[in-house]
C-alpha cells in the first residue's frame, strides 16, 4: 500500500503534500487573484515551518516566500512584511528572491521610486512580474500625484523620464487611461486642471520629483 502511494505521488509530479498548495499559489498569480494567493499561501505556510525537517525541501519555497513579501509590499502591509521577514532563516534571507523583496521595500520606503520601477527588469523569478507591474503602477501613481502638485507643467521628455517610460507613446497611453484630466499640448504635459484634486500624502513632492528626475536622467545617460 505504501509503495502504491509513492507511485501515485510521483506520477502526479507531487513530491510532498505541500506541492498542491504551491501549484495553487502559482496559479493564483497567473490568474491575478490576490485573495486566492493569500488563502493558498496561508495553507502552504505550515509545510515550510511546522513540517521543516520532516519533508524534503522544495525548490519553490524561497520564490514563493519572496512572492508573499512582494504581495504584502504591493498591498502596503508593511508591518506584516517585517513580521514575515523576521520569521525567515539566515539562508532564506540570503536567497536572491528574498533579497529582491527586501531591496524593493527599502527603495520604496526611501522614496527611491526609480529603483523600484527599474527592478522589474531584473526579477529573480518569472512569477514576480505580476506583482512588480502592480507595484510599478502604485509608484507611478504616487509620482504622478506629486508631480501635479509640484508643477504646473512638465515637458514630455521630463515627464517620460520621471515616470520611467521607455517611449512617449507609453506616457500618452498612461495619461489617457489614468489621468484624463491632464492636457498634452505643444510638447508639454499640463497639470493645471488637476490642481484641485486630493494632495499626495506624506511625500515631499518637490524633493521627490527632483530626485527622481535626476536619477532618471542619469540612468538614461548611462544606458
Amino acid at each position: 500500500m505504501s509503495h502504491d502511494n509513492v507511485n501515485t505521488s510521483s506520477e502526479t509530479g507531487l513530491q510532498n503534500p505541500g506541492d498542491i498548495y504551491e501549484h495553487a499559489v502559482v496559479l493564483s498569480v497567473k490568474i491575478e487573484d490576490q485573495d486566492a494567493f493569500e488563502r493558498d499561501f496561508f495553507q502552504l505556510k505550515p509545510y515550510y515551518t511546522d513540517a521543516r525537517g520532516r519533508l524534503p525541501p522544495s525548490p519553490q519555497e524561497y520564490p514563493i516566500l519572496g512572492l508573499n513579501l512582494l504581495r504584502l509590499l504591493v498591498q502596503n502591509r508593511i508591518a506584516e512584511f517585517h513580521t514575515e521577514l523576521e520569521l525567515l532563516s539566515d539562508p532564506a534571507l540570503e536567497n536572491p528572491c528574498i533579497e529582491h523583496a527586501v531591496e524593493l521595500e527599502q527603495s520604496f520606503m526611501e522614496g527611491a521610486y526609480n529603483r523600484v520601477l527599474s527592478a522589474r527588469q531584473s526579477v529573480p523569478h518569472e512569477t514576480y512580474v505580476y506583482f512588480m507591474d502592480l507595484l510599478a503602477k502604485t509608484v507611478r501613481d504616487e509620482i504622478a500625484g506629486c508631480s501635479e502638485k509640484a508643477y504646473d507643467s512638465l515637458s514630455i521628455n521630463d515627464a517620460r523620464r520621471m515616470l520611467l517610460f521607455s517611449s512617449d507613446q507609453e506616457l500618452f497611453e498612461y495619461v489617457k487611461e489614468e489621468h484624463s484630466e491632464w492636457e498634452i499640448k505643444n510638447g508639454y504635459l499640463i497639470f493645471q486642471r488637476a490642481k484641485e484634486s486630493a494632495p499626495c500624502k506624506e511625500i515631499p513632492s518637490l524633493q521627490l520629483i527632483n530626485q527622481t528626475l535626476s536619477y532618471a536622467r542619469e540612468l538614461e545617460r548611462i544606458v
